[in-house]
């Protein structure tokens, strides 16, 4: 080989050097840009939004969760439900109409009513026939985005009994239906001993609390435990029913209940026939022993002496009236019946209403048009009968109209409800002839008086009144028209100026 040969050799052997190097410079960038598009990727990915409904992703229900600048999260309350097993629609579930600035979902087992600016949740079991509606507040009113309405996700939490949790740093946000979470954990309660959770449906509620009340012995007695299958309250008794409203549990022994809360704290003693909440707020238990009924509050405290033969209404009669509460009127008082008649009670135990009366509410009969009235309630007065003839009272217990009425009822008419009264073979509207007295709708009462012992006063009747004081005679009024305030106001005229 000459030196001719040698040197292209060389040179050959050179480019091929660096060509290679050049080719593992190329593969090195496209490794690190692979590196650094996945490392990307995974970034973007773990930076983005993802929820997870019952463990699996949901694109559709990520794009209805709205997380407002302060970290409320909301979603559409209609469009959600049927990603979560209910049904939904426009309107109340007692007030049916197209009225879309309220709404209500159902399921099988419950209702929840929804109102545009309000906070409050009313639920219902419609699986319990004789069930009470309860409430819920929510941290914000109910909102309207788009034309539709939003609830905050602590509303869709109890309504519609999930459990939803956002972890803001990691973007990720998780959602598990009850139905979901008892299937999960009806396998575990055998490794824990027990035969099975309660298939009662407020009790399964307890699993969006970590905790489960569960059966043992065949079936026999009750206890909760946590999830991880520690005890809260022993398998001992022979009934178990979750309180979610106040996170307590009804527990049954002997025939006897009392009420035991999460603690093991007994809060009431197992001394009573049945137990019923009636108001959440104030924490008020309706009592019944030896057949006689009272109410108890969550100390065990008598509130009302269990003496009475009846406590509550039967709000069955009084559909259109959208009585939420049979125990509790939205007027506040208690209807307790004894022996033949009807008085009433307040919160507090104080006795507002004298047992004269036959019934409360009116029952309507020959008038095709007039429909069942209990309450008028954006005057907070109470329909009462006595002796076949009706009077009104307002939420202090005080008599705004004698018994002389021979009707009082209520029509509606294109979605709206009007109430009439009728006396001596006359109609008088019952709203304009408040009004004309100077009883104002409780929510335009803008004349309060510091002094709330202002007893009655007498013959409260304004110059614009002429026309009911040419129905009822000046004797059958007296002492019968006050405000709702306890104030007669400076134009009304009494006996000694008429």
């Amino acid at each position: 080989m000459n030196l001719i040969d040698e040197s292209f050799e060389t040179k050959k052997t050179d480019n091929s050097k660096k060509i290679a190097g050049i080719i593992l410079a190329i593969i090195v960038i496209l490794v690190i840009a692979i590196i650094g598009t996945f490392i990307a990727i995974v970034y973007i990915q773990d930076s983005t939004l993802k929820l997870y409904l019952n463990g699996s992703t949901n694109e559709k229900v990520k794009e209805m969760m709205v997380i407002e600048n302060d970290g409320t999260i909301y979603f559409p309350i209609k469009d959600i439900a049927a990603y979560l097993g209910y049904e939904s629609y426009n309107g109340e579930y007692t007030d049916k109409s197209e009225d879309a600035s309220k709404c209500y979902i159902q399921s099988e087992d419950e209702i929840a009513n929804f109102a545009l600016n309000s906070n409050k949740i009313y639920k219902l079991t419609i699986s319990n026939n004789n069930a009470n509606y309860y409430y819920y507040y929510a941290a914000k009113p109910v909102k309207a985005m788009n034309g539709k309405l939003y609830a905050t996700s602590d509303a869709i939490e109890n309504a519609f009994n999930v459990s939803i949790s956002y972890i803001a740093d990691k973007q990720r946000a998780y959602i598990y239906t009850m139905p979901y979470l008892i299937d999960v954990y009806t396998s575990k309660v055998l490794d824990y001993g027990y035969e099975a959770i309660s298939d009662n449906f407020t009790n399964k509620k307890t699993v969006l609390n970590d905790m489960l009340i569960v059966t043992k012995n065949q079936n026999r007695t009750y206890g909760v435990i946590d999830v991880k299958g520690n005890a809260i309250i022993e398998p001992k008794y022979d009934y178990i029913e979750y309180l979610p409203n106040s996170g307590d549990f009804l527990v049954k022994s002997n025939n006897k209940v009392g009420i035991i809360s999460a603690k093991r704290e007994t809060k009431i003693q197992i001394l009573y026939d049945s137990l019923e909440l009636i108001d959440s707020s104030s924490g008020l238990y309706l009592a019944k022993k030896d057949n006689k009924y009272g109410v108890i509050d969550a100390k065990g405290n008598i509130k009302i002496y269990i003496e009475y033969d009846q406590i509550g209404i039967d709000n069955t009669q009084f559909e259109q009236n959208n009585i939420k509460n049979k125990y509790l009127l939205d007027n506040g008082m208690i209807p307790v019946k004894k022996d033949k008649y009807w008085g009433a009670f307040d919160k507090n135990g104080k006795q507002v209403l004298d047992f004269v009366y036959d019934s409360f509410g009116y029952i309507a009969s020959s008038n095709k048009d007039a429909i069942n009235l209990l309450l008028i309630p954006d005057y907070n007065m109470l329909v009462a009968c006595q002796n076949k003839k009706y009077a009104l009272i307002n939420s202090a217990g005080e008599t705004v109209v004698i018994p002389v009425l021979d009707d009082v009822y209520m029509t509606i008419s294109s979605g709206k409800k009007y109430y009439y009264m009728n006396v001596n073979d006359q109609t008088l509207n019952v709203e304009e002839w408040l009004d004309s007295v100077g009883v104002k709708p409780k929510n335009n009462q803008t004349n309060k008086n510091n002094n709330t012992n202002t007893t009655v006063q007498e013959n409260a009747i304004t110059e614009e009144n002429q026309v009911i004081q040419n129905v009822i005679t000046q004797n059958e009024i007296t002492q019968n028209v006050v405000t709702q305030n306890d104030v007669v106001q400076s134009n009304v005229i009494t006996d000694e100026n008429m």
